[in-house]
């Protein structure tokens, strides 16, 4: 009888091509141990990563050796670790179920079309198995092979052949060997999968090396060139930029070409990324921001990886920016004085290098970066054809600051006292940043005061409180601290004001505040100026060790205090003699460096270990001599140290209004009189003993005086250090 062939075409159709088809065949003849839940786990990982399929079969046609629920335990195995299959019917799917021994219908069906081509027969011979393994049984003389496919169908009917059988279960026995060998193997593997997905982001162990840029359109940056303030020349360099990506035809016509990148250089927050930010809300193209530091992994290789996609992203969206922040994170030099020898930033960098030379700048892809730290940067980087500018973002002048200052303020509530241009002078060195949180700030203080209108008292406020903190309201001084601290105070201040190249005094104040200052004296420079002289400087130093002369001349000690001024005076000196050549001794000669330009102030010796020893010496000659200095002028004006001081005392805070009034009302009680000089002038030389009988007379009054001042100051004195 001829099958019909319809069903195997049928079966050949619903069986799936094309695809990765993994199999995994365990026997119940014994436990499911460690060896082979790897082997499922190898073949399962295979199918998932080529999104192929994961078929199992259990292979329990030698039921004589089974186990009691072995197949059970695979089933139960398989589902606790995950490990799921995707075909038979119980999940749907198109061929013959799980255990072979129930497949024999299948079989079967195979079995009969190959003993109709010719390739199998029917036996039913009895026959050992030793029979078989050893080859003594004779297939070629077996009478099997000689039957009819009638004496074959009723042979078949006759034996009743039965294939399965039921399998006792031992469930206990196989639970106890899951809980001691697999579970252990199955959490090693989630803690695995675990700390890959956080190394990569969360995107697991096949997404470490995706691209991080966050792409803005021109509504989400929200940011034009009105919105950034005092870096005019800055905005003017990169208004060019934006012009050639919305115009490119005017410029291409001549035969220019768009630069490909700009270095965006400045301290921190002078507005570096804000200026990125409005570059491409001019422009209305795509925006993608990316920070250096997103660039670096701990796996060789991701890092440029993700150079690579993120360019091709951004190709396609072209014209458009790539914003990378912090470029020196995977920038810097190559030389191993800066820090090289790191194989994954190297490569992450050499990527990034050849992106920059490989695209074409007619595209309209243009990449900016921001850094503070630009003497680090490789100088294959900032060559000619990669960063074509240096854009300068430096902190901002006079007019800078008052302009920053009125972006951020267009939006709060100011009164009339508000003049912009008296906090700008009394900001100088601030930066963007730091203006905004003044500005905030004022507004915070203005709302705790009760008042919907922010004032200039509000304001000056604001500044001290970003500049040394807020007021320390719970530290209070014993009276001889206070003491000290006030004529410390205005020793800084009577030093500053009785000098020629000083700034005015703004304010005074012995209220401590939350970043360590006891007390401090706020000078505001009349205009603003990018040069200082020798003389400024030297009043400068006078200045700072004005504070320190007051405690010794007055209390004939020392304390702590000085310790800022002594630093900073000591600062200034140092750069006095090394970097602006005001040193008899060394003149033009040039022996420090700034290390770092943009993000701090340090320095570093160009000179010989001899030579910086004696540098040492001339910076001690200099602040000696600016200590000195101090100490005459406080000593001739003691008088007006004492009544300042102890008006501070009182007050806590005076203006520098209220300084300078009680400074010229002292200092003109302690002119002589005209009468008196004019009645010593008229005296004739014919009396002479007269004359001295009177000087010696004065001289009677003076000193007792005096000495009767400093006895009643000895035992205030003594008491303080015995406190002290």
């Amino acid at each position: 009888m001829t099958l019909d062939h319809s069903y195997f075409e049928e079966m050949e159709a619903k069986i799936p091509h094309g695809k990765v088809r993994t199999r995994f065949a365990p026997s119940p003849t014994g436990y499911m141990h460690v060896g082979n839940l790897r082997t499922a786990l190898y073949t399962w990982l295979i199918a998932r990563s080529h999104d192929g399929t994961f078929i199992l079969r259990i292979e329990d046609t030698d039921q004589s050796r089974q186990v009691e629920g072995a197949v059970d335990v695979i089933y139960r195995t398989m589902a606790e670790c995950g490990l799921t299959h995707d075909e038979g019917p119980d999940v749907g799917g198109p061929v013959a179920p799980y255990i072979q021994s129930q497949r024999r219908d299948t079989y079967g069906k195979y079995a009969r079309l190959l003993v109709e081509k010719g390739g199998a027969y029917y036996c039913f011979c009895e026959k050992t198995e030793s029979e078989e393994d050893s080859g003594e049984f004779d297939r070629a003389a077996d009478p099997c092979r000689e039957l009819t496919a009638q004496q074959v169908q009723e042979k078949l009917e006759a034996a009743g052949v039965d294939y399965t059988q039921e399998i006792p279960d031992v469930t206990g026995a196989i639970l106890y060997n899951i809980l001691s060998l697999v579970i252990p193997l199955v959490l090693v593997w989630v803690a695995f999968g675990f700390i890959m997905r956080k190394m990569a982001g969360g995107g697991g162990v096949m997404s470490v090396g995706k691209n991080k840029a966050k792409v803005y359109s021109q509504k989400e940056t929200g940011v034009t060139f009105k919105d950034v303030a005092g870096q005019d020349e800055a905005k003017e360099s990169l208004q060019e930029v934006v012009d050639f990506l919305e115009n490119p035809g005017k410029y291409t016509t001549i035969g220019a070409k768009l630069p490909k990148g700009a270095l965006l250089v400045g301290p921190p927050g002078t507005g570096k990324t804000l200026l990125a930010k409005a570059v491409a809300g001019e422009a209305h193209v795509p925006f993608f921001s990316i920070s250096g530091s997103d660039f670096v992994e701990m796996f060789v290789g991701v890092g440029a990886s993700r150079v690579r996609e993120l360019f091709d992203e951004a190709k396609k969206n072209a014209p458009c920016i790539i914003f990378i922040d912090e470029i020196d994170a995977i920038g810097k030099s190559r030389d191993s004085r800066y820090g090289g020898g790191n194989d994954e930033r190297e490569q992450t960098l050499n990527q990034l290098l050849a992106e920059m030379d490989g695209f074409d700048t007619s595209s309209g892809l243009l990449i900016l970066a921001a850094t503070n730290r630009p003497e680090v940067l490789d100088s294959a980087l900032l060559r000619p054809g990669r960063f074509d500018r240096r854009v300068i973002v430096d902190r901002p002048d006079l007019k800078g600051r008052v302009d920053i200052l009125k972006v951020h303020a267009k939006n709060v509530h100011l009164d009339e006292t508000v003049d912009f241009e008296a906090i700008a002078l009394a900001t100088s060195g601030a930066v963007g940043s730091d203006l905004a949180n003044m500005i905030n700030e004022a507004a915070i203080l203005a709302v705790k005061k009760g008042r919907n209108k922010v004032s200039q008292k509000d304001l000056f406020e604001a500044v001290e409180v970003v500049l040394v903190g807020k007021e320390k309201k719970n530290k209070i001084l014993s009276a001889k601290e206070r003491e000290i601290v006030s004529y410390h105070e205005v020793g800084h201040a009577l030093v500053s004001a009785l000098q020629k190249h000083s700034e005015p005094v703004q304010k005074i104040t012995i209220v401590p505040r939350t970043m360590g200052a006891l007390g401090y004296v706020m000078n505001v420079p009349e205009e603003e100026k990018y040069l200082s002289s020798e003389a400024e400087l030297r009043a400068r130093l006078v200045e700072c060790v004005g504070g320190r002369a007051a405690e010794e001349i007055v209390f004939d000690s020392v304390t702590t205090g000085a310790s800022n001024d002594i630093e900073q005076a000591t600062k200034i000196a140092r750069a006095m003699v090394t970097q602006y050549g005001m040193s008899k001794k060394f003149g033009l000669m040039g022996l420090e460096v700034a290390a770092n330009q943009y993000l701090d102030d340090r320095t570093v010796m160009n000179c010989s270990d001899a030579t910086a020893a004696e540098v040492d010496e001339e910076v001690r000659k200099v602040l000696q001599e600016s200590y000195d200095e101090a100490k005459r002028l406080l000593t001739e004006h003691r008088k007006t140290l004492d009544q300042i001081a102890e008006f501070l005392i009182q007050k806590e805070t005076i203006s520098g209004k209220e300084f300078m009034e009680i400074f010229k009302r002292v200092e003109e009680e302690n002119q002589p009189k005209p009468e008196i000089e004019a009645a010593e002038d008229s005296k004739t030389e014919a009396e002479p003993a007269e004359q001295a009988a009177v000087s010696e007379a004065d001289a009677s009054e003076v000193v007792p005086k005096s000495e009767a001042s400093e006895t009643e100051q000895a035992p205030e004195t003594t008491e303080n250090k015995e406190d002290m």
